[in-house]
């Protein structure tokens, strides 16, 4: 066996051009995944706009259904997060990584990423989405979207809002905020109706918006807890 010295200038130049011409096919037939924005940089592009997001589920399908009317799911990445708005129920846990492309836009001022079944794309690895402590008052629009917990005393206590939720208030200080109970999130309604004006309760949920009001909604029973 003959072996060239790595010196030789014809061999380093026929290296050079094989590496050349496999990075450019590989680019060609897909090697590279085009760059997904971050969830923050995708939530500012104008309505109408479509977008590819990835990151980590935060809310599973269909946890809002009953007031969203849809078995959407919300994702998470380090920027922050958006509700991936699609009518069939996929089968994606909390902390599933995903890969979505859809339509920007909103549903009653909620800012929404619509997409099909198709266009939402199961990625290897899983990470668990950590809720932001925020003050009652400090959900709005910076943190809309995202996984929030809030702890605050009940300033206004159950409310009926069925078939689409229950609702309720709570104050730490800071300025009221509602927390919106969906009835798919499978909340026993005679707790929230034992919850009393004044008492302590903390609250993991999706930063939310309806109209004009900021919300704090739970996706399961363990999202809300008393003291």
């Amino acid at each position: 066996m003959t072996f060239f010295p790595s010196s030789a200038p014809g061999v380093q130049r026929s290296v050079r051009s094989f590496l050349l011409v496999f990075a450019l096919l590989a680019t060609a037939c897909g090697g590279e995944q085009p760059h997904s924005p971050s969830i923050s940089e995708a939530r500012a592009s104008a309505d109408g706009s479509t977008v590819t997001v990835e990151g980590f589920v935060s809310v599973v399908p269909g946890a809002f259904v009953s007031a969203l009317g849809d078995e959407g799911f919300a994702v998470q990445d380090a920027s922050g997060g958006i509700y991936v708005k699609v009518a069939q129920k996929l089968d994606l846990g909390l902390g599933t990584k995903v890969r979505v492309t859809g339509m920007l836009g909103e549903q009653n001022k909620l800012r929404i990423l619509t997409s099909e079944p198709a266009s939402v794309q199961k990625l290897s690895g899983t990470q668990q989405v950590s809720p932001r402590n925020v003050t009652t008052g400090g959900v709005d629009e910076a943190v809309e979207g995202s996984l929030v917990k809030v702890s605050g005393n009940i300033t206004q206590t159950f409310q009926d809002d069925s078939p689409y939720g229950y609702k309720l208030y709570i104050n730490d200080g800071s300025g009221e905020v509602q927390v919106f109970v969906h009835v798919s999130a499978g909340f026993d309604p005679g707790m929230l109706r034992a919850l009393t004006a004044g008492q302590r309760i903390t609250v993991t949920g999706l930063a939310a918006q309806y109209e004009t009001t900021y919300e704090v909604a739970p996706r399961q029973p363990s999202d809300l807890t008393t003291p």
